[in-house]
């Protein structure tokens, strides 16, 4: 079987190619059937994945699968939320993103700074698929304030697992174990095999 992963973002790539490969799935980037990504209009993280997943089935002809993901903080009243990667603006760094996350927590203690990664994704038989396979999981943690750790990306630096460690203090493989989206990919990779 092969299918289509609705990013181009390599490690996201290598990661579902190496979670899938035992499955004997060949997933192919969307960058081979289209340079157009989808328009995220949803208003959840699930409804975003659902497009995306969408958009690349119909420009690939293949099933496919996608994700949308992010970070929801309790104390901004779960933003960025769906926002995440453009949280400073449409072309914001990680680094923007993260540097506006610290001055709008600047005066919240730190026993209020809890907060999620959330990770939906949809997998789609073909472009008009009426009942998508969705699978969604979270990772808790909080917001620190000040960076630590050179690992991941995004938010990663200012996200504790546990008291002392941030996302970005892991190692990719333990990152992957215990982090939103290794949890919805492996969730996802079950279903697969029950249902291939």
């Amino acid at each position: 079987m092969r299918l289509v992963l609705a990013t181009n973002n390599r490690g996201k790539l290598q990661e579902l190619q190496a979670l899938l490969a035992p499955l004997s799935i060949e997933v192919l980037p969307q960058s081979q059937f289209t340079s157009v990504a989808a328009e995220e209009t949803g208003l959840s993280f699930v409804e975003n994945a659902i497009l995306k997943a969408r958009h690349a089935a119909r420009a690939s002809g293949l099933p496919a699968i996608a994700d949308d993901s992010g970070i929801e903080v309790d104390a901004l009243r779960g933003a960025p939320g769906i926002y995440s990667a453009r949280y400073a603006g449409i072309d914001a760094s990680d680094q923007e993103n993260l540097e506006k996350m610290l001055r709008e927590l600047r005066d919240v203690p730190a026993e209020r700074r809890t907060a999620r990664y959330r990770c939906a994704l949809a997998f789609m038989r073909w472009d008009t698929d009426a009942s998508p396979l969705v699978c969604q999981a979270s990772w808790e943690g909080r917001i620190l304030d000040a960076p630590r750790g050179t690992g991941g990306f995004g938010y990663d630096p200012i996200f504790e697992v546990e008291p002392g460690v941030t996302a970005a203090e892991l190692s990719a493989q333990e990152k992957n174990r215990r982090s939103h989206r290794g949890k919805a990919l492996a969730m996802l990779v079950n279903e697969l095999k029950l249902h291939p």
